[in-house]
């Protein structure tokens, strides 16, 4: 029998230097994980041998049974939440171990490589001055190996997918008429717990895949490494630049480019990251459950053929509703996406048009790159209902390019001061009439609310009244108007 975690059929071993060459589980288990083309790795193979469950109950000795249940035991014990991220952890970091199709192994990074990644960084951002007036956002720069971008990418994964799990979790519960729910309590917590392993099995394979192809933390458009952290991933920039014909030094500093500009907006924009993350938790409450397919699975289930519920998750129990307000959410969604990646197209472009000869190729092979995804983007559109990707980010990055030659650097990159400041999706489909559009010009604005502060800081002291009346009423509108418009800022832009 082997030793893998729940049997699952996992990769034999890390690498023999990844992860700081650390080497884990050496002895290893012997089933199949899963072809690194099929993120899910299961219910491809025949004879459902690519199946992790059909590995571990489909061809038991009987002196076997006892160990393969104890397995279950321990799956079904779970209780930490709608994902069971421990589980996801494991899986992922052996399919990172198991290599890339290409046959390619995680390996630790040496010093010369992070020395390379820090350099490379350090002269994208003085390259970006010159073109953004955000300033740097990396206080650091370092080089991950296929493992370690991701145990540094794991909680952000978590709050994407988690809102997704739950819902799913929670229809669990209500598929049962109510007075059989307290009788059925133990058959929920199961198959809540089994929900829990199958979206970690299956989200360990997407993350796992998903490493061998990033080069770093900003990939897919969302901060998924910690803040302030430029990250990329040498090994898997090798790979990038190897049929591309462009010596690696520049392949790394363009890349290092769009990361170091990424790293900038995250960082000075402090509403985006939530604005981001919110807006898919927003189109994940939108989703709904197939109760009937969950319903016949409820009522079918049979604990020694757990892959039932893998096989409903794999077939799309989830979708999403077909209302304006979903349609409205997934447009938010993909144009604040458009938004972020046509941005940092458009000024890593202005940095490295006149400095990089292979600039123009290297953008137009990152975009074509973007727009395709990755059998990792695919199971995660499967997982949580809808595609990471800006699709409209030609749109983005000309209306950017537009708008710096409109209003210059600094007129540009203020509109990022506040979300109801940036362009729409309508925006997108008439750039010349938001570039040209007349900017709103908050001085008297401005001028109004510093007399009105001043008006009520002379009421504030002893001698000066009560403030009733009529002026003291129109004091008090402007004054709670400034408080709703404008927070703490007096021009109303929230910062």
């Amino acid at each position: 029998m082997s030793d893998t975690p729940f049997g699952f059929g996992l990769p034999p071993e890390e690498p023999e230097d990844g992860d700081e060459g650390k080497k884990r589980n050496p002895g290893g288990g012997q089933g199949s994980g899963g072809p690194p083309g099929n993120p899910f790795g299961f219910g491809i193979g025949q004879g459902g041998g690519d199946n992790p469950f059909a590995a571990m109950f489909g061809s038991l000795n009987p002196s076997d049974l006892g160990a393969a249940f104890q397995q279950l035991g321990q799956m079904l014990s779970f209780e930490g939440g709608p994902v069971n991220w421990d589980m996801a952890r494991q899986i992922a970091r052996q399919t990172v171990a198991q290599g890339t199709p290409d046959g390619t192994k995680d390996a630790s990074v040496g010093p010369v490589e992070r020395t390379a990644v820090e350099e490379a960084v350090r002269l994208a951002d003085l390259w970006l001055d010159g073109v953004t007036s955000l300033p740097s956002g990396a206080g650091t720069a370092v080089a991950w190996s296929r493992a370690e971008w991701v145990e540094a990418t794991l909680p952000a994964w978590q709050q994407l997918v988690d809102p997704v799990a739950e819902r799913v979790g929670a229809a669990m519960g209500d598929v049962l008429p109510e007075e059989m729910q307290a009788m059925a309590g133990p058959l929920l917590g199961m198959m809540r717990s089994m929900g829990g392993a199958m979206f970690g099995q299956q989200i360990g394979q997407a993350v796992g895949v998903l490493a061998g192809e990033v080069v770093g933390s900003t990939d897919i458009g969302l901060p998924l490494g910690p803040a302030g952290k430029a990250a990329l991933l040498p090994l898997n920039i090798e790979a990038l630049g190897k049929d591309l014909g462009v010596p690696r030094d520049e392949v790394r500093l363009y890349l290092a480019l769009r990361e170091a500009a990424h790293q900038r907006l995250f960082a000075h924009v402090p509403w985006l990251r939530s604005h981001l993350f919110g807006a898919v938790e927003g189109y994940a409450r939108g989703i709904t459950v197939d109760t009937g397919k969950l319903e016949d699975v409820v009522g079918q289930f049979d604990p020694t053929h757990p892959e039932q519920l893998q096989e409903a998750l794999q077939q799309g129990m989830f979708q999403p509703e077909d209302t304006p307000q979903q349609k409205a959410a997934l447009a938010r969604l993909e144009t604040a996406l458009a938004l972020v990646e046509g941005w940092v197209d458009a000024v890593v472009h202005a940095a490295a048009a006149s400095r990089l000869s292979s600039a123009g190729a290297l953008r137009e092979t990152l975009r074509r790159r973007r727009a395709s995804g990755g059998p990792a983007e695919q199971t995660f559109a499967t997982l949580i209902g809808l595609q990471l990707r800006p699709r409209r980010l030609r749109d983005a990055s000309r209306l950017w390019a537009s708008l710096t030659d409109a209003r210059g650097v600094d007129g540009r990159d203020a509109l990022w001061e506040h979300p109801d400041m940036l362009p729409t999706a309508t925006d997108l489909d008439d750039p010349d009439g938001f570039v040209h559009r007349e900017q709103l010009d908050f001085s008297e604005l401005d001028k109004m609310l510093g007399e009105a502060a001043g008006r009520r800081g002379s009421q504030d002291r002893p001698d000066a009244g009560t403030g009733e009346g009529p002026a003291g009423k129109d004091h008090g509108a402007r004054e709670d108007g400034g408080d709703k418009d404008g927070g703490t800022d007096p021009d109303g832009r929230g910062e």
